[in-house]
């Protein structure tokens, strides 16, 4: 196989968006290169999609999203060269489009996520794994093995602010080293040590003004919050300090003010707001588990397809990290077995060439990475059959695990290869677990034969 020329590819979409003076914004997720253009409607998607190695453009969340696949990161890098490395954000849009509140949050979410989701999923994997030799015996809690490597697998979940502080920083436009101290100072154990045996909500003082401190190791808002205001004061600094003291001035007054006010206010405010959200969401999967999974399995496909599904991931991600479980993931598993299915219904019964093995790489694809989208966008959606196919089958699978209470011990990605992170000390959790993805595929795979027909093509 060919190696794939990045650079190319990038010069390719630059030149159909328009070019670098057409873009106020850039990021990119797992399988995506998403653009904030100033004038949209000079834009032809066609050609865009004509680009070698592009799979699918759409139009949503404020953002011209361009669908590569997982070596989405080598294109962004290119492309981030050729534009220039720093963009300013246009205040307005040519187009007369606006963007909603709605729109710039989930674009928000995606550009501070994305870079830590392999962290998470390797991460994630780990933990399910060391969990799953612990119940065999293979590995003993009290050992040095099961110390290092809990420490290896919690480390990223531990240190989330200032991974989150730094990637943060990089999409709100302040310095990211900077940020990452912010986040980093959160942490040190000396502040930890003020709380003693109190915990959360115990009282020191600031220059005589009064501090409630949290543990903020392994929480998300917070930090989010204070980095957002942070880049407001940075880039104040930043147009108003002389190039010559910069290198001291800047860093010393933004750690001397949004440490203390991240401790004092932001922090606070994040921690309880972030846990009022995760109680609210529990609360209602719990109350109505069942009609949760019909709705999240069935139509996380739907949240994927639209690009919007990074509003949801955070919630998973303070759940794990906030109570070491979650009710939401397994959902997002029951939807990719379902899409799973579908792939397999198709092969077996299209005769073409083409879509079987197109079909049978998605499958594959599916059950070692939990990439959906070339799937989706190559094949299911064109097709409303095959796309109510995966929404059923991922319905009656979440379904049954919200019947259950099924849940994971990480944030992963539904996969095969991820299938530890149902390993815990809930009693039939992982077989539940099985049965619940089992009937999401075969449901799926079912009703996908039965509406494909023979000559059934790719295009």
């Amino acid at each position: 196989m060919a190696k794939k020329d990045y650079k190319k590819m990038a010069t390719e979409i630059l030149t159909a968006v328009g070019g670098k003076e057409n873009i106020s914004g850039m990021t990119h997720c797992a399988t995506r290169l998403r653009l904030n253009l100033k004038d949209k409607s000079i834009v032809d998607d066609a050609e865009v999609q004509a680009v070698e190695g592009v799979v699918n453009v759409v139009n949503k969340a404020g953002q011209f999203q361009i669908l590569i696949g997982t070596e989405v990161p080598k294109l962004y890098d290119e492309f981030e060269q050729l534009v220039g490395g720093k963009i300013e954000t246009s205040k307005s849009d040519n187009s007369g489009e606006s963007v909603s509140v709605v729109s710039k949050v989930f674009s928000a979410i995606a550009g501070i996520f994305s870079p830590l989701l392999p962290a998470l999923a390797g991460s994630g994997v780990l933990r399910g794994l060391l969990l799953l030799l612990v119940q065999v015996g293979w590995v003993s809690e009290t050992s040095g093995t099961y110390t290092i490597l809990n420490s290896t697998s919690m480390a990223v979940f531990y240190f989330l602010p200032v991974l989150l502080a730094f990637t943060s920083g990089r999409r709100f436009g302040a310095s990211p080293y900077i940020s990452a101290l912010i986040g980093a100072s959160l942490l040190h154990p000396d502040f930890i040590g003020l709380m003693g045996d109190v915990g959360n909500g115990a009282t020191t003082s600031f220059f005589g003004m009064p501090v409630v401190l949290m543990n903020y190791n392994s929480t998300v808002v917070p930090i989010i919050l204070a980095i957002w205001i942070f880049s407001y004061l940075y880039k104040f600094l930043d147009d108003y300090i002389i190039e010559s003291l910069k290198l001291v001035i800047v860093p010393l007054i933004s750690l001397a003010i949004m440490v203390p006010l991240t401790v004092i206010v932001i922090g606070p405010l994040g921690v309880y707001g972030g846990e009022l959200v995760a109680n609210v969401v529990n609360y209602l999967i719990e109350t109505s588990n069942i009609l949760a999974g019909i709705a999240v399995g069935g139509g996380w496909s739907v949240l994927v397809s639209l690009g919007i599904h990074w509003a949801v991931n955070p919630i998973m991600i303070n759940n794990v990290s906030t109570y070491g479980y979650d009710y939401i993931v397994p959902f997002t598993f029951a939807c990719n077995f379902a899409v799973i299915g579908t792939t397999l219904g198709i092969a077996l019964k299209a005769r073409n060439k083409e879509i079987r093995n197109f079909s049978l790489t998605g499958a594959f694809t599916i059950a070692l990475s939990a990439i959906i989208e070339p799937t989706l966008f190559g094949l299911l959606v064109k097709n409303r059959k095959l796309f109510l196919a995966q929404i059923i089958g991922g319905a009656v699978g979440g379904a049954y695990l919200g019947l259950m209470k099924v849940t994971t011990n990480a944030f992963v990605f539904g996969s095969v290869t991820t299938l530890p992170a149902f390993v815990g000390d809930t009693s039939g959790n992982f077989l539940h677990a099985i049965i619940g993805l089992g009937i999401s595929l075969i449901v799926s795979l079912v009703i996908a034969y039965f509406v494909t027909s023979k000559e059934e093509k790719l295009a």
